[in-house]
């Protein structure tokens, strides 16, 4: 029975094993040959990063783990965490629709353009959080070459100030030269007139996504699930403040500097834009 599940273990699920035996999943592991000490420290490590990252698949795993300095394989790490329940199902999240506004929308600029640098294209939206009692709204704004977060806010209305507050927080940080694309969907607080005037003032083009068609601002729908699974809804906000100090921390200081991306080659955005920076100064190409 040992060496039956030993050959099958990590080909077949231990529940599924344990059914096939006429055991328990506890006893299938009792039966199950001893993990030797690198598997151990291998299934320790992973438990750690999915607490810190709960949302984290395979490949982000297997990235965090070698840069921990684990010489660890592919197919290893989807073993251990696929024994301990740590692969998730992705959801399909619906198409959303828009009212009708009677503002002035603009084409889809970014579609067609190239980025091969920071401040080419920033990509926005926004999204609602829950409080204990009641919800708030978050408005986030991105950049769309590092993926990273450089404006925030959040208000407790749909109101202009909700998108203007994120876009003069980036703005600040960023200091962008004439031509960068800003990139949206074609709700109204992106169209509004003040928002679009803020942009002009700063030689900044806006730019829109086709009717009811969320692909065409996906980098920034995949920032709102980053924040929602591994910040929102593990969280309980008790007001409007607690809410912006925790969201705040994590895209300042978690999602920035700590969170590994797959568009990046694995790193963090911080880190990504700090070896942009310095392969362009060594004159090296990105």
């Amino acid at each position: 029975m040992r060496l039956f599940i030993g050959r099958h273990r990590g080909l077949l699920p231990m529940t599924r094993l344990s059914r096939m035996l006429g055991l328990s999943r506890a006893s299938a592991y009792r039966a199950a040959p001893a993990a030797s000490a690198d598997e151990m420290r291998a299934r320790d490590a992973i438990q750690r990063i999915a607490l810190a990252w709960p949302k984290y698949g395979y490949r982000p795993m297997l990235h965090e783990l070698r840069a921990q300095r684990f010489v660890i394989g592919e197919r290893r790490v989807r073993r251990l965490m696929r024994e301990d329940n740590l692969l998730r199902r992705r959801r399909h999240k619906a198409v959303p629709r828009y009212r009708a506004h009677g503002l002035e929308t603009y084409p889809n600029l970014a579609r067609e353009l190239v980025v091969n640098a920071p401040d080419q294209l920033w990509r926005a939206d926004l999204t609602y959080v829950r409080l204990r009692c009641g919800f708030v709204f978050t408005a986030l704004l991105m950049d769309g070459f590092s993926r990273r977060s450089l404006g925030w806010a959040v208000e407790e209305t749909l109101e202009d100030e909700l998108t203007l507050r994120a876009l003069r927080m980036a703005l600040r940080r960023r200091r962008p030269a004439p031509g960068l694309v800003h990139h949206s969907d074609r709700g109204v607080q992106y169209a509004s007139r003040d928002y679009v005037a803020l942009l002009r003032d700063h030689g900044i083009q806006p730019s829109m996504s086709r009717p009811g068609n969320p692909y065409d601002n996906a980098a920034c729908e995949r920032l709102i699930r980053t924040l929602k699974h591994e910040e929102i809804y593990l969280r309980e906000y008790d007001d409007i403040h607690d809410a912006r100090r925790r969201i705040g921390h994590f895209l300042d200081d978690i999602y920035n500097h700590k969170r590994r991306h797959s568009a990046l080659g694995y790193l963090p955005p911080a880190e990504f834009e700090r070896r942009l920076t310095n392969r362009t100064e060594a004159g090296t190409p990105a």
